[in-house]
């Protein structure tokens, strides 16, 4: 796009593009998201930001009316695979916050200034000005979700002083943190009463376009992990519950099911592009695990996604058009736990049963079904490693062989394998090839689960290029449409189980 293009865009108020660019406008000195549905401003006085954060850093503050940074995130960070995206993705996780720049800079292996260099010449700003940004989000959803004291969130946020927090505060938000808590709308009021750290933080988790919600619950309910997930209600009215461990402590999340035509949803044929949300409730031991628990979420449900992009794509091919037409929005799932998801394509859904059993971390206080968070990699490589010296115990009844879960347990353990969420993934495969008991299969799962790659195809199938960089997306119609003879992914008996294969299911709608 060209800022023409963008201005058309914030003229139609067309919210395929929140998220994807802000604009401001110099006269009044805000910005906001392009759906923003304030009077379009005169074109000599709008400016256009690759990111919130960068209309931050010149000087502008956050619109009160379109909460441009509660806009989904650019779907572009999630496509692309170089050193900016990868950056992108760190910081939404809360990488700088916990490790700072020097720690985000080694994770991708260049100095800190060429970090600095690359993300300020691409998005605007650099990592420092990003996570500002993320932080002040934070700290808007706890002052008008929660009562808690404004002192604990500062510091849930992950600001380091309260004075900084209140600095920024007023520079993004143009309030004191006591004004923004005041002025939080009714709906969040009401909400606010309830909740209280034991009640849980109640969160609207925004995604672009239509979504496919009743596909993804189906695919949770069938890999729900006993202990670790449980999916319960009707279809079209489900409730996704799991538990997280995360940076700080350990959490309880729970995301309701939301079709398409539902409150907060757009219906299934619009000649308007909206956006809608899904509703979470996130029970956390520290709030300073809010961000990254949030980005795990979102990775998990795909909500950065650009439905409008994918069925542009997939929607031109002869054969997946009739797909893409019954399933506009369709996404491909994530991973909440790239590393649990490893193991478990790994070891299928019955190994990851018992290691939940044997070496899951129990919780504090558990939460119905929900009793247990899944087995670090240093423990299931530690207890790998005692099986082996006494050639028994219960690791040895998983599927495959216990040197495969050891040698997988000990590379993310060590470090040798990386799939956080700036891993690099091509990187990330060849160590995965060179594990005993992974094959190529397996190891697409991983890329596109865990790594979150919108454009694997399994190596033994021949998938059209023009399907390129959706691939995923084309597995994920073809997955929910059912088998055909012209499938070209195997059904590989060995490989049936849900929790092991997300190109193997097949969802009956």
């Amino acid at each position: 796009m060209n800022e023409d293009t963008r201005y058309e865009a914030v003229r139609s108020r067309d919210a395929r593009f929140d998220g994807e660019f802000f604009f401001a406008v110099e006269t009044t000195g805000i910005y906001c998201r392009p759906s923003c549905p304030a009077v379009t401003p005169k074109r000599q006085n709008v400016r256009f930001y690759p990111t919130a954060a960068a209309a931050q850093g010149s000087g502008f503050r956050a619109c009160r009316r379109c909460r441009p940074d509660a806009a989904p995130g650019s779907a572009e960070w999630n496509v692309r695979a170089d050193v900016v995206g990868r950056a992108m993705r760190m910081i939404g996780d809360g990488i700088v916050d916990r490790e700072g720049v020097a720690g985000l800079a080694l994770r991708l292996g260049y100095s800190a200034r060429q970090v600095q260099r690359q993300l300020t010449a691409e998005v605007g700003a650099g990592p420092v000005a990003l996570a500002r940004a993320q932080r002040s989000h934070t700290a808007r959803v706890l002052l008008q979700t929660t009562e808690l004291p404004i002192t604990e969130i500062a510091f849930a946020a992950g600001f380091a002083s309260v004075r900084q927090f209140n600095d920024t505060i007023r520079t993004v938000y143009a309030s004191t943190p006591s004004e923004l808590r005041a002025a939080a709308p009714r709906r969040g009021a009401a909400s606010r009463r309830t909740a209280t750290p034991s009640a849980g933080i109640p969160l609207r988790l925004a995604h672009r376009g239509p979504y496919q919600a009743t596909a993804v619950f189906d695919l949770l309910a069938a890999e729900a992990l006993p202990g670790i997930e449980d999916v319960s209600g009707a279809p079209g009215s489900r409730t996704y519950r799991r538990t997280l461990r995360l940076p700080y402590g350990t959490g309880i999340v729970a995301v309701e099911e939301r079709p398409l035509g539902a409150p907060g949803q757009p219906s299934r044929v619009s000649s308007t592009h909206t956006g809608g949300w899904l509703d979470a409730r996130l029970h956390l031991t520290d709030l300073r695990d809010l961000t990254t628990a949030v980005q795990r979420l979102r990775r998990l449900f795909d909500l950065d996604a650009d439905p409008y992009a994918v069925d542009e794509r997939l929607g031109a091919d002869s054969r997946l058009a009739p797909l893409v037409a019954a399933r506009p929005g369709l996404r491909s799932p994530g991973a909440a736990d790239p590393e649990e998801l490893a193991v478990r394509a790994l070891v299928g859904r019955d190994g990851a049963e018992r290691l939940v059993r044997e070496y899951g971390k129990a919780l504090d206080a558990p939460c119905g079904g929900l009793t247990h968070v899944f087995p670090e990699s240093a423990v299931l490589a530690e207890a790998g490693e005692a099986a082996d010296a006494r050639a028994g115990g219960a690791l040895t009844a998983l599927t495959g062989t216990v040197a495969a879960l050891t040698e997988l347990a000990a590379a993310l353990a060590d470090g040798r394998l990386r799939l956080d969420s700036g891993a690099d993934r091509d990187e990330a495969e060849e160590v995965l090839l060179t594990l005993p008991g992974m094959d190529s299969r397996t190891v697409a799962v991983i890329r596109t689960r865990a790594l979150g790659d919108p454009d694997v195809a399994p190596p033994d199938a021949s998938v059209p290029d023009a399907w390129r960089p959706w691939r995923s997306y084309a597995l994920r119609h073809l997955a929910a449409a059912g088998p055909a003879p012209q499938d070209p992914v195997p059904q590989d008996p060995a490989r049936q189980d849900p929790a092991t294969t997300a190109e193997s299911e097949v969802e009956e709608q």
